[in-house]
């Protein structure tokens, strides 16, 4: 299976461009912000969808080089983040400016790749890979998502009650506020009813708050004693630019897409036609099919590598491959304009065939 593994192990070729960045500053900064949201989606054009997969009853064992690509990215990520910060405590020849470009690039590697891949992690059921993603986390100041993600989206997806469904109408500025500041409460509030059926208090140490607390102070602490308060600020911001790129992913996943209210009281099952589905081909190597987002919500325990495609009348698809869908996602007008027509066909394909209303809510 290295032959199928190592397409995915492409995100490798941003670690070059960051450590030239690190070094030259300049030109190279942009580079691998254009590298993301310039050349990977011209490319996904060129090389289109592609609907391939390997058999979902593939064995675990045959995927050893799959999951190696997302364990080798944890080292990779902090010791490029320590780098960072080392170069920008100790050398003079990249301005403030610079370092403040080195540190959005640095966000769009952790949020872009490092994000994913925890993604990917969290959901295993192993204490060595679950500790991996919280590593990943907690290194963007996020570490609550390990059991927000988890224990809460994947329940209440496409209802009202999951911060991190965006509904049909709700610009992408109006639901950042909501999913970051939701998204911790619903982790909190998770965790504390998960304590309470262990009959024990949320302060016990046994709660997964106090880790990333930990962790996140430790990282910030590591960030001062390199780099000072310039450290802090730029360990911030790569942090922030890495939440804000998982949040923006989050609203173009399930944007205006609703499950069902039944007469029981309880929200339909989740099915693949309540995520959106893409099978770009590039953006899928560089993403470990992340992009193949219905079959994820229908399996959340599948590895990446067997996630299958699902063509329009099982899961709606989107026009574009997630670099592009994410830019346009800060451009309300041009967002609406482009994913409104294809909300509402949804909405007449699936709930007014069944009795549902004629018209998508809004938030």
């Amino acid at each position: 299976m290295l032959a199928h593994a190592l397409p995915f192990a492409i995100s490798l070729t941003f670690v070059p461009i960051a450590i030239m960045s690190m070094m030259h500053g300049g030109w190279w900064i942009l580079a691998g912000i254009a590298y993301a949201f310039l050349v990977i989606p011209l490319v996904d054009q060129l090389t289109g969808v592609t609907k391939a997969g390997l058999d979902p009853r593939t064995e675990e064992g045959a995927l050893f080089f799959h999951r190696l690509i997302t364990w080798i990215w944890v080292p990779v990520q902090i010791g490029l983040i320590f780098a960072t910060l080392a170069v920008a405590g100790s050398s003079d020849h990249l301005s403030g400016v610079e370092l403040a470009g080195l540190g959005i690039a640095l966000g769009i590697l952790t949020g872009g790749v490092g994000i994913t891949y925890a993604h990917e992690l969290m959901h295993q059921t192993n204490r060595f890979e679950r500790s991996l993603a919280e590593i990943l986390m907690t290194s963007t100041l996020y570490g609550h998502f390990c059991i927000e993600h988890v224990y809460g989206h994947h329940i209440h997806v496409g209802t009202p009650k999951d911060p991190a469904t965006a509904r049909y109408r709700q610009s992408f500025w109006h639901f950042i506020p909501q999913t970051i500041g939701g998204s911790l409460v619903s982790a909190w509030r998770i965790q504390r009813a998960r304590m309470m059926r262990r009959d024990l208090p949320v302060w016990h140490a046994s709660n997964p708050f106090w880790r990333y607390l930990a962790a996140c102070s430790s990282y910030l602490a590591a960030a001062f004693f390199l780099a000072g308060w310039i450290g802090i600020a730029l360990f911030a911001l790569q942090a922030f630019v890495a939440v804000l790129l998982l949040e923006t992913i989050n609203y173009v996943e399930h944007y205006g897409l609703q499950r069902q209210l039944l007469s029981t009281g309880r929200y339909e099952r989740v099915e693949p036609r309540h995520s959106w589905n893409a099978s770009h081909r590039l953006t899928n190597y560089f993403l470990i099919n992340l992009q193949r987002h219905s079959d994820h919500h229908k399996h959340p325990q599948r590895r990446y590598a067997v996630l299958q495609h699902y063509d329009e009348g099982e899961a709606p698809q989107l026009p574009f491959g997630y670099p592009t869908m994410l830019i346009m996602a800060t451009l309300p007008p041009l967002w609406f304009r482009i994913m409104d027509p294809r909300v509402e066909a949804w909405h007449r394909r699936h709930h007014n065939a069944a009795g549902g209303s004629r018209h998508c809510d809004q938030a």
